[in-house]
């Protein structure tokens, strides 16, 4: 136990070395937006992160987020960042400062709270972790902005009213350059909805990863998904 934890110091600090010294802005969110998906995985068994992790890649997509909704996860984490570099690697579901601290030891690149919670704002900013926080009222929008986030999670999407929620919510808060990443409920289906929106940045989704697609490792069919996801975005219309 002690010789992983000493290993997954030295990584961290080579990461954290290489961006500071190439200049790179470490709480950029920007990289995690390119291809506008980002794959939510619950991964109940750290041993599936990596073909997980390489079926996505198969299938055209390089980011995920790790829900810390496993005792598995901050794990699950190490071993793609060790594994398959390209793989761009989120820590979602951070819902107190300490879970900020363990993902960023365990080397995510970005965080994902489902609220606004203002410790866990904080934690993201001493660590230099990029992190979209949730959002739903225009309450919690206002006070994101407040507080200096522009990049928010729309969360619970579908079940708070889905596309025709942020496209009121654009009224007020369309000239202040935010924009939302809708987590949620959202399907292959639904998608083209939500991308159309010229206020959102990307889609957190699961369907091409769902737990049991995960635990059956279905790994072709994960490509399959993921594949078709990205064609639909492909097919949208450019931001």
């Amino acid at each position: 136990m002690l010789k992983l934890q000493t290993a997954k110091s030295k990584f961290l600090f080579t990461w954290r070395e290489k961006d500071v010294c190439s200049g790179h802005n470490l709480m950029d969110t920007q990289p995690f937006l390119k291809q506008r998906l980002i794959c939510v995985a619950v991964i109940e068994r750290p041993e599936d992160a990596v073909p997980l992790a390489e079926a996505l890649l198969a299938g055209g997509l390089n980011v995920i987020e790790i829900t810390f909704r496993t005792a598995g996860a901050a794990e699950a984490i190490t071993r793609i960042r060790q594994c398959l570099p390209t793989m761009r690697v989120g820590a979602g579901t951070l819902l107190t400062a300490d879970q900020v601290d363990q993902a960023v030891d365990a080397g995510a690149e970005f965080g994902v709270s489902p609220g606004l919670n203002e410790s866990v704002l904080t934690a993201a900013r001493t660590n230099l972790l990029p992190l979209f926080p949730g959002v739903i009222t225009p309450t919690e929008v206002s006070r994101a902005l407040e507080l200096g986030w522009k990049q928010l999670k729309f969360f619970p999407a579908e079940a708070a009213g889905g596309v025709t929620m942020l496209k009121a919510l654009a009224g007020p808060f369309g000239h202040t350059g935010l924009s939302f990443v809708p987590t949620g409920g959202i399907t292959a289906a639904t998608l083209p909805q939500y991308l159309a929106l010229p206020q959102v940045a990307a889609v957190g989704g699961s369907w091409m990863a769902e737990r049991k697609l995960v635990a059956d490792k279905a790994w072709t069919q994960i490509t399959a998904l993921t594949a078709a996801a990205l064609n639909i975005i492909a097919q949208s219309p450019a931001k």
